[in-house]
């Protein structure tokens, strides 16, 4: 996964707001601001100005931040744009933003970077997309970076650095810590395929429910989920919520 070596963790993310499909009139794109479309059809490396609606806060630091938006057509992973922490500050679930940045690609996520930004009037909250049938499709990327949900999946082992099955790991490989406030992996499975899914410490970090419910899994547990459909070689999740399958 891709780290700042220095990070000042800023995670106001009001997720209970996150679903709630609020949204208003002005999604409108002002003059030289590309739809959805047309952004998706940018060469990488070109310039982009897109307008969209934040729904989480990864991070800030060193005036700059990494943001996930989305409008109604698709969403957007920003990384690093110019941002003062005032500005973060203000940047609330919903706030309507300009960016104008970079199209670039790693491994293969589809990301802004090199941006700046700046605040515009209008509101507008995602509800989360079922994209529990898309798994394993080649749909499935076309809602990469939105806000999706994963019903009825169930934990499958991890194996541990001493060789033991285990319902998640610190780390991808093990060797990490809750103290360290380390990412947290663990596999889930639907119609006989596996999955690993990520809990991002930067956007949820040890102290979020969300953390602490990967931390209580089972081997077997059968789940509801929600998070941002990042990418890193193959689908990649960074999960927002967990709860018992209903």
């Amino acid at each position: 996964m891709k780290k700042l070596f220095a990070m000042v963790l800023s995670l106001a993310l009001a997720f209970t707001a996150v679903g709630c499909g609020k949204e208003d009139d002005s999604d409108k794109k002002s003059e030289g601001v590309m739809t959805y479309a047309e952004y998706d059809a940018a060469e990488l490396k070109s310039s982009v100005t897109i307008e969209a609606y934040v729904q989480a806060k990864q991070s800030w630091w060193d005036n700059k931040a990494t943001i996930y938006a989305q409008d109604k057509d698709g969403a957007y992973f920003i990384y690093n744009v110019a941002c003062s922490e005032d500005d973060y500050k203000k940047l609330s679930t919903g706030t309507k933003i300009k960016v104008t940045g970079y199209k670039e690609e790693w491994s293969g996520e589809i990301e802004i970077t090199d941006g700046t930004f700046e605040i515009m009037s209008g509101n507008f909250v995602a509800e989360a997309a079922d994209v529990t049938s898309k798994l394993g499709t080649d749909d499935l990327i076309k809602y990469q970076n939105r806000f999706v949900s994963f019903q009825g999946m169930t934990v499958e082992p991890s194996t541990d650095p001493s060789g033991n099955e285990v319902a998640f790991l610190y780390n991808w490989d093990g060797s990490g810590t809750q103290e360290g406030n380390s990412d947290l992996y663990f596999n889930v499975s639907k119609d006989g395929a596996t999955y690993t899914f990520t809990v991002e410490s930067y956007l949820c970090d040890n102290t979020t429910d969300v953390y602490k419910a990967v931390e209580a899994l089972k081997v077997g547990d059968v789940i509801d989920m929600e998070g941002f459909l990042y990418w890193y070689n193959g689908v990649n999740p960074h999960i927002t919520s967990v709860t018992a399958a209903k």
